[in-house]
């Protein structure tokens, strides 16, 4: 059986991944330099979700196969065979780009954060019935946009908390 896998792009992964090992240093200097309980109490509070959007986003993991297409995430996992699609359609606000599966009982929702994304939806358009897919999904298989904001908001967290890191710790030692 054919298949192809895709998951998250790596340039997006990198940067959270650092986030978090960053988070994770601020929050030990935090107990190490016994900062207010307040200010402890915040990190780790921006720590949870920063945490769970990162191990959501390095499971994640789409799958093409010759029958169906399948999701996979943190806790759960969809599938959809092509025979059960009732719409492919898309949505595409500048950079960004969501295409939407539909079926009579159940749907998923791609966007472009995939690596590879125009050629998952190539494969998308290729194997699903022709009479459920929009021209716009069409379009956009031909023409997928690169988003790239993503991968520069993780890159300036990872500045941002390098540069609290280091302003913490240089009074320290």
């Amino acid at each position: 059986m054919d298949s192809s896998i895709y998951s998250i792009r790596k340039s997006f992964l990198l940067p959270l991944g650092l986030v978090v090992v960053l988070s994770l240093i601020l929050l030990a200097s935090a107990f190490f330099l016994q900062l207010p309980m307040a200010k402890t109490i915040i990190l780790a509070a921006f720590l949870l979700p920063v945490c769970i959007i990162f191990a959501e986003s390095s499971l994640r993991k789409v799958s093409i196969t010759e029958d169906a297409i399948e999701v996979n995430k943190l806790f759960c996992s969809k599938r959809l065979t092509y025979t059960e699609l009732t719409a492919v359609d898309t949505i595409q606000v500048r950079k960004r780009a969501f295409v939407s599966l539909s079926s009579e009982n159940d749907f998923m929702i791609l966007s472009n954060s995939y690596e590879q994304f125009g050629q998952l939806l190539k494969q998308l358009v290729t194997r699903a019935p022709e009479t459920v897919v929009s021209d716009e999904t069409r379009q956009l298989a031909e023409n997928p946009p690169n988003k790239c904001s993503d991968v520069f908001s993780a890159w300036l967290a990872v500045a941002v908390l390098a540069l609290i890191i280091f302003v913490q710790l240089r009074g320290a030692f």
